[in-house]
């Protein structure tokens, strides 16, 4: 008895006549869906991705891709996806992996929120001939400022200020480690935000040596894995991130294949040359948020006390509580990931199951650290599956001070979203370590394309704030009186603590 094959997810076609056999469909796709034989171009369309470089490369455009071109009998419970699972589980006998966010229908909550505008007795504010502040500051705020006199007579700030990191855009790159993208990938990243005045995460992988010229604007994480960390990588870092958990995997460890540990890999890694890089679910010195403190200050005490350290944590259902200890550790940020988070490998069943969205976990964190006091002790970053700028005002009127992106900047360097990231065979050379491919990506040209796109949001939520009347970062963070909910339900606009339209 066999299994069988299951019907081809796409179905790819080349117009021979529009065709000139220029071979750049053959050269550009590393899953080995074309071959060459004789005179002729054929085709495996069972190896395709849809990762659309074939059709971008096409100068005549003759590449046709056709979704499930044969499906299944219909059915309302076992869907074509769950049904395919369960073939090739029951062929492999593995857990299944997959790339991206969370894939299931659930509602978007962003799309269900609406933002507010000024009109007649509280005009608007136009951007273009009134300033904007967007500057933003991450780290501890004091509760209270003092202020004394110098021996000259003039006013001084006595307070102690702690560490902050200046943003000129509330809009950072979120972590993505060297090993998981290429480093041209991680170089275009880093040089779009030393150019637009905000940082970058290097993620758990170490940082490479090419990276050094970008470190003011970088911020070093330390994993559970503990990969590439010692003293020299703490202090390159503006800022130091201890990963706990990931949106896109709360509550596992995170994995790398061998293959994509090349020397590059294995030397900013600090691991054997193609062995995997596995990091355990929990850190090992981490039980309870007296564990958190301590790693949290012998962070600080290793870098002298000059650097903030944030705690990154998956939105769970008792975010909040989370958070508040956070704020009680010493740590001066907590970046909260929601569901939708990328990643580039992650078992689809915690992908797509387990996790709540971003947009309740940053409201349920806000409300809590105001209700005990404390939301001045820490800063709040979100991310996980923010598209577009009004996400990010969405996420700043919730309660959040800034923001991550992960996979809207990989989209600005070209990923297509095909979510085989995990197979380090990314033909738009961003998740692989082949050079042939990683050589795909210029990075000044990439680091262009990453930088307009947080040039063009921050331009855009500038106009969002003006049509709301607001002229700051500052009135705009926590201001749910800016958002409205539209067909969301009573509980979860309670849990998000807005008012519904026309109220």
């Amino acid at each position: 008895m066999t299994l069988g094959s299951v019907p081809m997810r796409y179905k790819v076609s080349i117009d021979r006549d529009q065709c000139m056999q220029c071979m750049r469909c053959v050269d550009n796709c590393s899953y080995g869906v074309y071959r060459v034989e004789g005179d002729k171009i054929l085709i495996d369309s069972r190896k395709c991705t849809a990762c659309h470089r074939c059709i971008s490369m096409c100068p005549r455009d003759a590449i046709n891709l056709q979704e499930r071109p044969v499906d299944y009998r219909s059915h309302p419970l076992w869907s074509v996806q769950a049904r395919e699972d369960i073939i090739n589980q029951a062929r492999t006998g593995k857990i299944i992996l997959a790339g991206m966010g969370n894939a299931l229908d659930y509602p978007i909550i962003f799309d269900r929120l609406v933002l507010d505008a000024c009109q007649v007795t509280n005009p608007s504010i136009d951007p273009l001939r009134e300033p904007m502040e967007l500057r933003t500051y991450l780290g501890k705020k004091p509760s209270r400022l003092e202020f004394k006199k110098n021996d000259q007579g003039d006013v001084e700030l006595a307070t102690e200020l702690a560490p902050n990191l200046k943003l000129e855009t509330p809009i950072m790159i979120g972590h993505m480690s060297y090993g998981a993208i290429s480093l041209n990938a991680q170089l275009s990243l880093a040089k779009a935000v030393t150019e637009m005045g905000t940082f970058m995460g290097t993620g758990e992988g170490g940082m490479h040596k090419a990276l050094h010229p970008y470190q003011d604007h970088t911020i070093v994480q330390v994993a559970s894995g503990r990969f590439g960390v010692d003293i020299d990588y703490l202090e390159r870092g503006a800022a130091i991130e201890i990963k706990i958990g990931q949106g896109a995997k709360p509550g596992i460890g995170g994995h790398l294949p061998g293959e994509k540990v090349c020397v590059d890999v294995s030397c900013t890694r600090m691991i054997p040359l193609g062995s995997d890089a596995i990091s355990p679910a929990p850190h090992h010195d981490i039980y309870s948020i007296e564990d958190l403190a301590q790693l949290v200050r012998s962070l600080k005490e290793a870098t002298e006390w000059k650097k903030p350290v944030f705690v990154k944590i998956a939105a769970v259902h008792n975010v909040a509580a989370i958070a508040a200890g956070i704020a009680r550790s010493s740590a001066d940020a907590v970046v909260i990931d929601g569901f939708r988070g990328g990643t580039g490998a992650a078992p689809k069943v915690f992908r797509d199951n387990v996790g709540i969205p971003i947009e309740a976990a940053i409201a349920a964190v806000d409300q809590k650290l105001n209700d005990q006091g404390v939301r001045n002790e820490v800063s709040i970053i979100a991310s996980g599956g923010l598209r577009n700028s009004a996400d990010l005002a969405k996420s700043i009127a919730l309660g959040a001070d800034a923001v991550y992106i992960g996979t809207a900047s990989l989209i600005a360097l070209g990923c297509r979203v095909c979510g085989n990231c995990y197979r380090g065979l990314c033909p738009w050379g961003i998740a692989t370590q082949r050079q042939d491919l990683v050589d795909r990506i210029d990075t000044e040209i990439g680091a262009r394309s990453v930088a307009n796109l947080i040039h063009a949001w921050t331009l855009e939520l500038s106009e969002l704030m003006g049509a709301a009347g607001i002229n700051s970062i500052e009135s705009l963070r926590g201001n749910r009186e800016r958002l409205r909910g539209y067909m969301l339900d009573e509980s979860m606009m309670k849990v998000l603590n807005v008012n519904p339209v026309g109220a």
